[in-house]
């Protein structure tokens, strides 16, 4: 049976947003952004990967689990799909972050993600550096059965 679990993040855009990262994009608690954090999208966060829900916790640590973030700013949203690992701790209070690769710490939220911040929409960025309010739905789909990501040698 498929399993689908949603979690709301608030966060803010900065006028040093640039998203121009090529693996990573990172939404903080953080109340700054400096130019150099080119793969921040959002700061003063609401929740770091610590708060989400334990129901979509359960799902994203599913080998094989299907995540979903998508961004909303205004009137723009884009997205990004990747995948849940058994090897995630989603355990950083302050931060979450979403990577290309299969790396992990304790700020990664899906690995294997089809975008990094310099392929999302760049009219929602350009919003973002009017420091207007961004939301951020995470979405865990769990398809009710274990798959381990080929090639997964990190």
């Amino acid at each position: 049976m498929v399993k689908i679990v949603v979690d709301e993040i608030r966060a803010w855009g900065h006028v040093n947003v640039r998203a121009r990262h090529r693996t990573t994009i990172e939404v903080t608690k953080d109340d700054y952004l400096t130019p150099r954090g080119d793969c921040i999208i959002g700061i003063k966060a609401n929740k770091g990967l610590l708060d989400i829900s334990p129901e979509l916790k359960e799902v994203i640590r599913k080998d094989g689990s299907i995540v979903i973030a998508i961004f909303v700013v205004d009137d723009y949203f884009d997205y990004v799909i990747g995948m849940g690992s058994s090897r995630l701790t989603l355990s950083n209070g302050s931060k979450l972050i979403i990577r290309r690769s299969g790396y992990v710490d304790d700020a990664t939220l899906m690995i294997r993600a089809n975008k990094a911040a310099i392929d999302l929409d760049r009219r929602l960025i350009d919003r973002l550096k009017k420091e207007s309010p961004l939301t951020v739905y995470i979405i865990g789909v769990d398809l009710g059965q274990d798959r381990t990501a080929e090639g997964d040698g990190t």
